[in-house]
Order: C-alpha cells, then structure tokens, then sequence
C-alpha cells in the first residue's frame, strides 16, 4: 500500500519569495529531478506503458514497492532495501502529493543551500532524509506500509531554516482567520507547523497517510544539524515573504 506523505505541512502549503543574491542549483536540481521521476513513472498516469485501470494500479504498487520504504523488509539487511531511504526521497505518490513538497523544498531550499553551500545541503537533504524515513521504520518496525516522498528530506529543510534564519518574515493566510494575511517571523511560524505535526502524528494510524513522525524526525534532525554546525544563527541579509493557504489532503 502506499503511504502518501503529502507535503510536509498538516493543512498549510507556504509560498515564500526570497530576495536572493546567488543561485541555487542543488534546490532546483532537486525539484527537477522529482518532477522528472515523476511524470515517467506510473503515478503521474501520462505514461500509457504502465496502462489504465487495474494494470496501472497494479504497476503503481509495484513501483512504490520497488523504490519505496516498506518497514518490514528495511531490517532483513538486504542492499536494496537498505537503499530505499535513499531512493523513496525522490518518489512521490500523486500529483498533490509532489506539488505540495516541491513547493516547500522552493519556499526554503535556496537560503539554506545558499547558507550551507551546494555540496553540505545536497549531503545534507539526502542525510537527513535518509534518517527520517529510517527513524520512521523504526517505530513501525513490523509494518508493511509502503512510504515514499520527500518529506523528511524537506521537513528537515524547515528546522534548518528556523535556525539559521529565524527572523525572516512570513506572511501567512490563516484559513480560520478568513485568510486575513497576517506576518510573523519563521520563529512563529514554524514552531507553529511543528505542533501541528505532533498533534496529528498523536493521531495518526498505521493505514495509508501522512507519516507526521518523519516529518517531526527530519525537522529535528535539520534544526539539530543547523546548532551544531553553525553554532550562532545567520542574519537575514534581505526580507522573505511567504503566504501560506489551505492544502486539501
């Protein structure tokens, strides 16, 4: 079965535009590099080598199976399956699903890169992903679920971010508020997201869904990593905005 992440976010989606003095090839290559898996494999539906109806379920099953993280198997040991942390990141399981990540790996992924530099953030987002998807496994050591996505890589993306550029402003449209667009600094913002994880992961089951304790994992690890390699955070150089709306599951 297959575990849809969606994006990284409980019921929020953020957009941020950030004035930015350098480019941000690794974030960009990152997005390409999804998009493109994506629309050649069967999850997309544009391929008609995959077929309709049941073939094409059938042939999605397969392909999550073979890329994707499934617990039960992950601790036999065997190569491949030790290598499904890895290839899961660039996997996604519909077109919500690789739209809402791919916005948030956007929103955060090019003043972090250009914080860290290319080589630490592309090791970085493949780290930490890698140990979000295994912590994951971990606690569901003896389920079947199939996970894929690049959540844990982009949750952790987010804490690295609260870290280093804690001041940045974000303005966020509040979906009980009439999105009425308020700003906050990522301080706020963030730890805000964070609760919300934990309240769902608190209510979250075994069956298909969003796997908010990666989520929570890859935030740790990234803000973790963010203290103790960078020591003080980094000044924020020039304003960022953000709006951030409702993602329907």
């Amino acid at each position: 079965m297959l575990g849809n992440w969606g994006a990284p976010g409980n019921r929020t989606v953020r957009t941020v535009r950030a004035i930015r003095s350098h480019p941000a090839p690794v974030t960009y290559g990152l997005m390409a590099l999804c998009c493109a898996i994506f629309l050649t494999g069967p999850a997309s539906g544009l391929s008609p080598s995959y077929g309709t109806g049941d073939e094409l379920l059938s042939a999605q099953r397969a392909y999550f199976e073979r890329w994707g993280v499934v617990p039960v198997e992950l601790f036999q040991g065997t190569p491949r399956a030790l290598g499904t942390p890895a290839t899961a990141l660039f996997v996604h399981g519909s077109w919500l699903h690789l739209l809402g990540n791919m916005l948030f790996l956007y929103v955060f992924g090019a003043m972090a890169e250009e914080r860290m530099g290319h080589v630490e953030f592309a090791l970085f987002y493949v780290g930490c992903g890698y140990l979000a998807l295994l912590g994951y496994a971990g606690a569901h050591a003896d389920s079947a679920q199939t996970l894929v996505g690049a959540s844990g890589a982009i949750s952790a993306v987010l804490g690295a971010f609260l870290y280093l550029f804690p001041k940045a402003r974000v303005t966020s449209l509040f979906p009980f508020l009439f999105f009425l667009p308020l700003r906050f600094p990522a301080w706020v913002v963030l730890p805000f997201w964070v609760s919300l994880q934990w309240l769902a992961a608190g209510r979250a089951s075994q069956g298909p869904g969003v796997a908010y304790l990666a989520h929570l994992l890859g935030f740790s690890a990234g803000f973790l990593y963010a203290w103790v390699r960078y020591g003080r955070p980094a000044r924020v150089k020039s304003p960022a905005t953000a709006t951030e709306g409702e993602n329907q599951p």
